[in-house]
């Protein structure tokens, strides 16, 4: 089959299209024929081999699985024979640790939700990753409610474009922060207001918020918590830090703080759900959020999609069609 296979940690040109075997599921697993899947944060971080902490889980001088690819949206070519919720030409839809950037993947049946009925591969494929890490950071570190004031630092990329829909469809009103050009796409999915931080500065404004949810990383402890209430939760998702352990230092810092403040201090760290991808598939389906999408390439294109994303020109997710 056709895939991208990766053997080194480097830049996108370490990647290429080439052919791999076809994998051959278990008893337990489900052979899905992919036609779509996304770049996500995880696919840069096994790329480069950064940080290098990492590497641990990943493979010491090279990665252990060579297809990389974390989400998917496809048909079901085979089932296992333990297999009970899904059957030949089902559209199904995942969040998984490799794979996805190839014709096919053997995906564990526990992994898989039915795809939403109302997108197409390609927009269904935009969703596992982002929108469960949302969907975490938001209501479960978050504890997001009606009513409140919600903070998205981030809020024009693949989680934020997403944090920033759950949350208002949750009833809160919502602040967006993102760059000029971005302005327009975070007001257009339903944020109440928009900062943009090339003009502003939020942590020096007046407004309170009781919930911010921050994936850009480009603001300090203190400065985040001068403009949280005093029973404020701060959600730390930012991958940014340095290329040893990444950002597990800020996150240090946030737990080693956290005993002495009354505001709450939380690190996410978001891990494959299918219970929240059938809540998402019902949160799209009825229309209260819907995937943003930059850019489409083609599988043989993932070296230069990978290019792009990570000079970090992207906005909302980009799409690989199969």
């Amino acid at each position: 089959m056709k895939a991208i296979v990766q053997e080194k940690y480097g830049t996108p040109d370490v990647l290429r299209i080439g052919e791999a075997d076809k994998p051959t599921p278990g008893d337990d697993d489900v052979l899905v024929r992919v036609h779509a899947s996304s770049v996500t944060h995880g696919d840069l971080v096994t790329m480069t081999g950064e940080p290098y902490l990492g590497r641990l889980a990943f493979g010491l001088r090279g990665p252990k699985r060579q297809v990389p690819g974390r989400d998917i949206a496809g048909e079901v070519e085979a089932v296992g024979k333990n297999v009970t919720r899904f059957r030949p030409g089902d559209e199904v839809y995942a969040e998984i640790s490799a794979g996805g950037f190839a014709e096919y993947a053997s995906v564990p049946e526990k992994l898989l939700c039915a795809k939403p009925a109302n997108l197409s591969f390609a927009e269904a494929a935009a969703v596992p990753w982002a929108a469960n890490t949302a969907l975490q950071g938001l209501r479960d570190r978050g504890e997001l409610a009606r009513g409140q004031k919600v903070l998205i630092n981030g809020a024009s990329g693949g989680v934020g474009t997403f944090a920033v829909q759950i949350a208002k469809a949750a009833g809160a009103e919502v602040t967006g922060v993102c760059s000029t050009r971005n302005v327009e796409l975070v007001r257009s999915i339903g944020a109440d207001h928009v900062v943009d931080y090339t003009r502003e500065d939020f942590t020096t404004g007046d407004r309170r918020y009781d919930l911010i949810f921050d994936l850009a990383g480009n603001h300090s402890l203190s400065a985040f918590r001068r403009v949280l209430n005093p029973r404020g939760i701060l959600v730390l998702s930012s991958s940014k830090g340095n290329r040893w352990v990444g950002p597990m230092g800020r996150l240090i810092s946030a737990l080693m703080l956290a005993p002495f403040v009354r505001h709450r201090l939380r690190s996410l760290m978001a891990s494959p759900s299918p219970d929240n991808l059938a809540e998402l598939k019902e949160m799209l389906e009825s229309g209260r959020i819907a995937p943003a999408i930059d850019r489409t390439y083609a599988l043989s294109d993932v070296p230069e999609a990978m290019r792009y994303f990570s000079k970090e020109h992207a906005k909302a997710k980009i799409v690989i069609t199969v």
